[in-house]
Formats: structure tokens, sequence, C-alpha cells
């Protein structure tokens, strides 16, 4: 099975929910476009709406580079509210892992996405955001790939 999500050029709407401790899910809605420009390097641009009233925005633009066996990559990414980071990523038969780590920053912060394929065209995407060993945020959404 090949993914679709990060291998291949594309643009993605994502629709889901933020949550954050104590607080009810937010819904959330957005953009990622993947690009392939040489040969193993990717871009990933990434905007996403949290709330209804665009109560809070979030940018990144992933810089990648993938192992020449197609199933490790790493990259860099800047963050509008995280700031620079660096993350590793594997890629399964059904799903895409990835870890990160905020760089330049006092308190140890890292995260986690998985993006889980349902179908060529869908992704479920699983996301969190850790302080040392706290839990911080998590998101929930579904990447549905456009034409």
């Amino acid at each position: 099975m090949t993914h679709s999500f990060l291998l291949q050029p594309g643009n993605w709407l994502i629709n889901g929910h933020w949550l954050e401790h104590n607080s009810q899910p937010i819904p959330l809605t957005g953009t990622s476009i993947v690009t392939w420009k040489q040969s193993q390097w990717f871009t990933i641009v990434t905007e996403i709406t949290i709330g209804q009233e665009n109560e809070r925005k979030l940018y990144g633009k992933y810089r990648g580079h993938l192992d020449f066996e197609g199933k490790y990559y790493t990259y860099v990414l800047k963050h509008n509210v995280l700031g620079n980071i660096e993350g590793e990523g594997w890629i399964g038969p059904q799903a895409i892992t990835q870890c990160y780590w905020v760089l330049g920053t006092s308190q140890r912060r890292t995260g986690f996405d998985t993006y889980y394929r349902l179908d060529e065209d869908t992704y479920h995407f699983s996301h969190g955001v850790l302080t040392g060993h706290n839990l911080n945020s998590t998101m929930e959404a579904t990447f549905k790939r456009q034409f």
C-alpha cells in the first residue's frame, strides 16, 4: 500500500477538534499543501484555524528529507506558536508516525503526530504536544485530499 499523504504532492482539507485539559473540544478547519521540488525532499505548508470565530491560527512550514528506502524521514519545521522544531518520521504500512522536539526553549517540549490511512484520499490525524511528561493539548482531525 502506498501513502498518498506526504509521499505525493497534494492539497488536503483539515476538519476536526482541538482539545486542552479541562475544556470542551474546539472545532478546527485548515489546509495542508504537500510539494516535492527535488528527489527525496518535500515541503508541507499547513494552516489551521481553531474555533468558529477565527479564535486562533496555527501556521507551520516543514522541510523534510526522505531516506533512500522511503521508510524514514527527518524534517525541520517553523511554527508560529512553538518556534523552531526538528523531527523524524516513520512510514508504516497503515500509518505515518512522527515525533518532534522544540528547539531553543528552557522547557522540554515534544510532540507526536500520526496520520492513519483510511483510504487513498482520507487520513485520520492524531496530534499531541507535551511539556516534560505532561500532555498539554491534542488534536483529532480528518485530512481529505482535494483535486
